[in-house]
Order: structure tokens, then C-alpha cells, then sequence
């Protein structure tokens, strides 16, 4: 079902944004993007999925009464679906839907929270390397590494906490995990997509493939990877995911990758179009902290259970 207040598609972008049963959440999100300066120049697309199977309805139904009064933007846009198709699905088809109506898409998931210069960053990006073909998309977020940036810089592959792309960009996707995976084994780059073994990436292409897990960020990020593009990254956050706090089914509860909103607009001028090492390496480090951390907490669970058996044993109390 469609609710729109215009018919004029022939904007150059559009923000999609998926929700799904979490209204408190997306209203946060809705809310930040109305802070921005630019967000009336912009249609918002909201997809809404549908109720799994037994599934209860009463925040889904919340989701569905909030975006009825949305306003602000140019135009705003409602598809409920009437089946769950899941995340991935949802991103994948929606996208895709998308970017044959627009030449540009700017992609939100329902616990993103930009800042208010977030989308002057992201189109001004687009317009600088809209004709470069080594660019594949823009990116809001940077986690909490330990140095600073004065400007912008490029990775290798793409991400998925605010971002945008191109309709050429895009047509690179690969939805079959299993040739993504072939492809990063046949040309031995596995360490590497790993960032020198620091994240578990083509474990999780792995897992994808084998149906352990849906994402379709990873196969993003692989389908960039493989192709040898670049995605743009900030000098300071433009975006907090909220979704940390137990609440979706596909984060748990983790304050490992909190930042707070910086207020970057946008100068591109002297930012080098390459794999930024210096970038890569502090990723890394940030990587094998959190890893380190992991282990920690679950060393220091593990010995307070074996602690509390131990004195159920000898009587303590």
C-alpha cells in the first residue's frame, strides 16, 4: 500500500528508510533527519515490513499510525508490505525498487540517528564523485578509532550505517553470497577482506552462504571489495546507530562502536581517491581491541561461574 502527497519522481536522490516494530526508535531517527537544513529538497521512502508468521502486530501497527503523519520532507512515501520479507530481502528489493525511479539514493535503517549536517555531507559527495567510477558509495559512520581525521578518506569495499550510492554503484551488487565467496578464495584474499585477520568478514560471507545468517551487508561489502571500489568515509561520525540496546533481532546489547554526532559538511577537494592505509590500520587496531575485550568478558563470566560453583561446593555463602 501507497501513501504519497505528490507524483513528481524526477528528483536526482531519495532517502529510503526500513522500519519494521520498533516506532520509538524510528521516530528518533525521522526526527534527527528533520534537523537537517536541506531535508525539504528530499522524498522520503519508508518501507515497512510485514508481521512474520504469529507474530504480534501492535508495534508494527505503532510504526505504521507514526508514518502516516511524517512531515517536512518534499514527499513522503509509505509501502507496507503485507509479508515479512526479512531485513536483507527488505534492503536488497527496496534499493532496487529505488534506484530505477532515482539516479541517487541516500539508505537509512530505522536506529540511525544523523546529525544535522549529515545530509548536506552526503549529497555533496555524491555530486564530487558522481562520474568516478573508483567510488561505489558514501558513508555517515566512523567508529570510535583512536586518531583524528581533518578530512574525509577511502577503504576498500563499501558499509552499511548511513549510507548512499549511485544507481551504477548498485548495479554491482551481488546477491549470490556462494560466487562472492568463490571469487575471494579463487584470488586468496581472504586475510586481506579480514583486514589482516582483525574481523571475521568472510566468516560471515561464509555464513550467509550456508544460511546461518541473511546479511546483505556483507555481500555489499564483498561485491565492492571484489570489484577493487572505494567508499568514502568521514572525518568524524555523521551517524549513531541506537539499535544496540537488545531491541532488533540483528544487534545485541554492546556499546563497543558508540560515537557521538560530529558536523562535517563537506570538502573533498584534497581528499586522495585510494585505499587509505593509515585508516585501514587504525580499523584494524580497533578490531583486535574489541576482540581482546570480547574474550576478556567472557574469561571474566566463565570464572565467576566456576567461582559460585566452587563455593556451592565447599558450603561458602
Amino acid at each position: 500500500m501507497v501513501f504519497a502527497a505528490a507524483s513528481n519522481l524526477k528528483n536526482k536522490t531519495s532517502i529510503v528508510l526500513f522500519a519494521y516494530n520498533r516506532p520509538i526508535h524510528l521516530k528518533r531517527t525521522v526526527e534527527a533527519l528533520l534537523k537537517n537544513e536541506t531535508v525539504s529538497l528530499y522524498s522520503l521512502i519508508i518501507y515497512c515490513d510485514g508481521p512474520k508468521s504469529g507474530a504480534l502486530t501492535n508495534d508494527i501497527d505503532a510504526v505504521r499510525r507514526y508514518t502516516f503523519d511524517i512531515s517536512g520532507f518534499k514527499k513522503v512515501e509509505v509501502i507496507q508490505r503485507s509479508e515479512n520479507l526479512g531485513l536483507a530481502e527488505s534492503i536488497i528489493s527496496g534499493v532496487t525498487e529505488v534506484l530505477r525511479r532515482y539516479e541517487r539514493v541516500i539508505v537509512l535503517e530505522d536506529d540511525i540517528v544523523t546529525a544535522p549536517s549529515f545530509l548536506k555531507y552526503m549529497n555533496s559527495a555524491l555530486d564530487y564523485f558522481e562520474d568516478d567510477e573508483r567510488v561505489i558509495s558514501i558513508h555517515g559512520y566512523l567508529p570510535p578509532l583512536d586518531a583524528t581525521f581533518d578530512r574525509p578518506f577511502f577503504l576498500r569495499g563499501a558499509d552499511c550505517w548511513g549510507w548512499a550510492t549511485w544507481r551504477r554503484g548498485w548495479q554491482l551488487f551481488e546477491r549470490d553470497g556462494g560466487k562472492l565467496l568463490v571469487q575471494l578464495k579463487e584470488r586468496r584474499l581472504e586475510r586481506q577482506f579480514n583486514l589482516d585477520n582483525s574481523y571475521p568478514y568472510a566468516k560471515m560471507l561464509e555464513d550467509q552462504v550456508r544460511g546461518k545468517n541473511s546479511s546483505w551487508a556483507i555481500r555489499w561489502h564483498a561485491s565492492a571489495f571484489l570489484n577493487d571500489k572505494l567508499t568514502l568515509h568521514p572525518p568524524e561520525s555523521l551517524v549513531q546507530n541506537i539499535g544496540h540496546d537488545g531491541s532488533g533481532r540483528h544487534c545485541g546489547v554492546s556499546a563497543l562502536f558508540a560515537t557521538t554526532l560530529g558536523n562535517y559538511e563537506s570538502d573533498f577537494r584534497n581528499v586522495p581517491i585510494e585505499h587509505c592505509k593509515f585508516a585501514e590500520s587504525r580499523f584494524i587496531a580497533l578490531y583486535k581491541g574489541v576482540h581482546r575485550k570480547k574474550i576478556s568478558t567472557i574469561m571474566k563470566n566463565l570464572l565467576s561461574k566456576v567461582g559460585k560453583s566452587i563455593s556451592k561446593l565447599v558450603g561458602v555463602r
